[in-house]
């Protein structure tokens, strides 16, 4: 995903020269080629996450079309100061990408972790929230970051993903979401990682005799209230799945919607629990340690699609 967008990207810097890409990493053959190609567009700020926000900012006053790009915790948690006082009290339009969000970087535990990301981030004013699933997906926001500037957090997964959308994502733009799996019975919310997951539950659970549907909610905020009322009104239930601290992440947007409209049903949250133990270990395994894995998704699943 990381290097679908960086590409899009560079397929873009050799028409519009406003374009200014920030990064805080190396490493990645993606940024190389942007570097060597476009050397004028490309700024490496060094691992000095704060200054390169700072910098952005002035950037994005100057009238240039800015993407600040790093590792997740490090351009969220670390610079969350500076995105408030630079960025968010003016409204900037700069684009934030954080790759290997959640826990990305399983191997690198609690400070490379980001399971507050989402919470800590939609809470900025002004702020829009994407978490794409695919290549497929991050190509189309890096597009949209360049067509239509303005303050944006993008979730990105630092690794290869199995092509999701099949070629709808661009098309679900201004929906802000996608039906992957229609269902009946209960559905499955989740974005970005985790929605793979939940499709895989979902399979699991028609083959118990419960209808499940998918649904990826890429744009976190906004939600369109009256986009998942209409893609929520078939189902009986609904479940959220999360790769983040159950406070105010992801399900607490999509509860947020549901009450403030009135239009609550039976409703279960799948995530991180606050007291979690800080713990290393490959991506599925602690994902089995903290409760988020499919066979917890389909025991989640059972439980509010039996409500009444």
């Amino acid at each position: 995903m990381r290097d679908a967008f960086v590409g899009a990207v560079c397929e873009r810097v050799q028409h519009d020269r406003s374009i200014v890409f920030v990064s805080a990493d190396l490493g990645a053959y993606a940024l190389d080629r942007l570097r060597a190609e476009y050397p004028e567009q490309f700024v490496h700020s060094g691992i000095s996450e704060q200054h390169m926000v700072d910098f952005g900012a002035g950037l994005a006053l100057s009238g240039h079309k800015v993407i600040l790009y790093a590792m997740a915790p490090f351009i969220t948690l670390r610079c969350i100061e500076q995105v408030k006082c630079a960025i968010a009290s003016m409204n900037l339009p700069v684009t934030l990408v954080a790759v290997g969000v959640g826990l990305g970087y399983d191997h690198a535990t609690l400070t490379h972790f980001t399971p507050e990301d989402i919470a800590c981030m939609r809470s900025m004013n002004h702020i829009e929230v994407l978490s794409p699933a695919d290549a497929e997906g991050a190509a189309v926001v890096a597009d949209l970051a360049i067509d239509q500037p303005r303050f944006r957090y993008v979730r990105l997964e630092r690794q290869p993903m199995a092509p999701l959308y099949q070629g709808r994502f661009a098309g679900a733009l201004d929906r802000g979401l996608i039906e992957l799996l229609p269902g009946r019975d209960v559905a499955l919310l989740a974005c970005g990682y985790m929605s793979h997951k939940a499709l895989r539950a979902a399979a699991e659970l028609r083959s118990r005799g419960i209808n499940a549907g998918m649904i990826d909610v890429f744009r976190i905020r906004p939600i369109d209230p009256d986009t998942l009322r209409d893609v929520l009104a078939p189902y009986r239930a609904v479940l959220t799945v999360e790769e983040q601290l159950l406070e105010g992440g992801f399900s607490s947007a999509i509860a947020e919607v549901m009450i403030d409209g009135g239009w609550m049903k039976p409703f279960k949250r799948i995530g991180i629990c606050n007291g979690f133990e800080v713990s290393n270990g490959k991506r599925d395994y602690l994902h089995g340690l903290y409760g988020i894995d499919v066979p917890d998704i389909v025991r989640g699943a059972e439980a509010v699609a039996a409500a009444r």
